[in-house]
């Protein structure tokens, strides 16, 4: 029976326990394969014979830090091994000049686009600089409206059409009082477009509450009675439907894949992903997080399956409130080094630009 073991025994482990643990997973996230013990002696920077490598790796195996895919085989880094290593010894540096300067030069070269604009252009570049999926969760209340229209429909229902400053549509039908005159609706919509221009969902409500209590005269009563309704549509919202995901580079979590059980776990998660299952619960654990937040394998359930990594960080609005995450899905063997700065640093790029 295998020892628990936490992640404050990190401390607890010997040096040399410590060098080994670190050389098996380095050579699992540059080659994927297994390393053994007669390898592993070889390329230490401390002198120890393939018999003393052993007995270390069986301390480590026993503690659920590495474990051997299949009989006489080398030795590999379980997700608990991973995240020892990630919290206690991985190095992580920091972007050197031209690469900021780059991400600045794709991100922030328009800043007079839309925050949709400004998001699927960090998530497709976050994508081809990890080689990984790019990801960015978002709510999509926090766009800024543009226009809105009811257009009538068949008797006792009509459209509403909502159009955020990044081009999105949403459209929604409404049931209306029968035989409600077209003007009524041409009404409403005035109203409705001097309020909302340029404000996200949550502040146009609170908007178009005070603007009716104050204008009550002015409305027609049956006026009244379709905002009012188109309010309660769009408070009515599930959650799901008020995230706003954008995943770029799924083609690159295919590229290593070969054997057909990798393959069915990544179109799982791809259709976990699709479904938003489990997706929503990531912005929630943002909300929670300060900076770079790591998930590995069945750490977050939406990996559970697909045993893949996660490396997310918050950006914030104006108001300094987080609105959503940016981040990288790949494999375990992620280059967590390489990624974790570029992520960062991103995210904080973006809160930026929003600023």
């Amino acid at each position: 029976m295998k020892k628990e073991v936490h992640f404050n025994d990190f401390e607890s482990l010997s040096e040399r326990s410590k060098t080994i643990l670190r050389h098996i997973v380095e050579s699992y996230l540059e080659t994927g394969d297994p390393v053994g013990s007669r390898n592993l002696s070889k390329d230490l920077p401390i002198a120890l014979s393939p018999a003393s490598v052993r007995n270390v790796m069986s301390d480590l195996e026993q503690l659920g830090l590495i474990a051997a895919p299949h009989t006489s085989a080398g030795r590999l880094p379980t997700e608990l091994g991973l995240r020892m290593f990630v919290d206690g010894m991985l190095e992580v540096g920091n972007l050197s000049k031209e690469e900021c300067t780059n991400i600045k030069r794709q991100v922030g070269s328009c800043p007079d686009q839309s925050v949709e604009y400004l998001l699927n252009e960090a998530t497709q570049l976050i994508s081809g600089l990890s080689h990984c999926a790019g990801l960015v969760l978002t709510e999509k209340q926090n766009n800024r409206l543009k226009h809105i229209e009811f257009v009538a429909l068949e008797p006792g229902k009509a459209l509403v059409i909502l159009v955020s400053e990044g081009q999105s549509i949403e459209n929604r039908v409404l049931e209306v009082p029968a035989g409600m005159p077209a003007s009524i609706l041409v009404e409403a919509t005035n109203f409705l477009n001097a309020v909302i221009r340029g404000v996200s969902l949550n502040e146009a409500r609170e908007k178009i509450r005070m603007e009716l209590s104050e204008r009550t005269a002015e409305l027609d009563e049956l006026t009244q009675k379709v905002i009012s309704v188109g309010l309660a549509e769009w408070a009515g919202s599930q959650d799901d439907n008020r995230r706003n995901l954008i995943v770029r580079g799924r083609a690159n979590l295919l590229k290593e894949v070969t054997a057909v059980d990798d393959l069915e776990r990544i179109c799982q998660l791809f259709d976990d992903l699709e479904n938003k299952k489990n997706v929503v619960q990531l912005l929630d654990l943002a909300e929670k997080a300060e900076g770079v937040k790591i998930f590995i394998g069945s750490e977050n359930n939406l990996f559970s399956l697909s045993g893949s990594s996660l490396v997310v960080a918050p950006f914030q609005d104006s108001k300094q409130k987080i609105i959503g995450i940016l981040g990288v899905i790949g494999p375990k063997r992620l280059n967590y080094g390489r990624v974790i700065p570029m992520v960062d640093y991103t995210a904080r790029l973006i809160s930026r630009l929003l600023t």
